[in-house]
């Protein structure tokens, strides 16, 4: 890269520590100048992204045993820094031809994220179980799908994408060798970090 050197102000028309901090402004100026903007370390994902993503892929239905049929709507998302996780809230209802009538409850979980660098999806994982609750349900039946909440828990967010890179959106960091590596809840959002690409 040609670029031309930095003009300096003449020594004796300047105080000396104003003319220390003009030649380190020109030399700085110079760097950047060659070297271009300087590579972002990492990229900032938003409670909404994540939410409208996992959206998408709701709602779902899970059969237990042939008798009861659990629909799960949209989760809810919260952030928890403190723990570097997400909090999910899923409301559902359970119906079927071992309950009288529908049932409304809701399941508390929460979850850590991890990039996936087959696809570029940033996905759920390390589930964690806090509550299985319904208004009403007869005992038997709400001990019976408390004991269940672990196993769906796993099949409706196991490895659920909550995003996914595209190309452009990591063609300069693949450039210099760089993907997506550990990820930070944070009161801002997802903070995800760009490191260096394993051999």
């Amino acid at each position: 890269m040609h670029w031309s050197a930095p003009s300096f102000p003449s020594r004796s028309a300047l105080p000396r520590r104003h003319w220390l901090a003009s030649a380190a402004l020109g030399l700085a100026l110079a760097a950047t100048a060659c070297t271009g903007p300087a590579l972002p370390r990492s990229v900032t994902l938003s409670l909404e992204t994540l939410q409208d993503k996992l959206a998408q892929r709701f709602p779902r239905s899970y059969p237990v045993a042939g008798l009861v049929e659990l629909n799960l709507q949209a989760p809810r998302l919260a952030l928890r820094p403190e723990r570097n996780r997400i909090n999910a809230v899923v409301a559902l209802q359970a119906q079927g031809a071992a309950l009288r009538r529908t049932y409304d409850g809701t399941l508390d979980l929460d979850f850590a994220l991890r990039y996936e660098p087959s696809d570029h999806t940033v996905r759920a994982y390390e589930l964690q179980v806090h509550a299985l609750q319904f208004d009403g349900l007869p005992a038997q039946a709400a001990q019976l799908l408390s004991g269940l909440a672990p196993q769906l828990a796993q099949q409706a967010l196991r490895e659920v994408v909550l995003h996914q890179f595209q190309p452009k959106d990591l063609a300069l960091a693949d450039s210099l060798g760089l993907q997506p590596g550990r990820m930070t809840v944070t009161e801002r959002g997802l903070v995800v970090e760009l490191v260096s690409k394993q051999p």
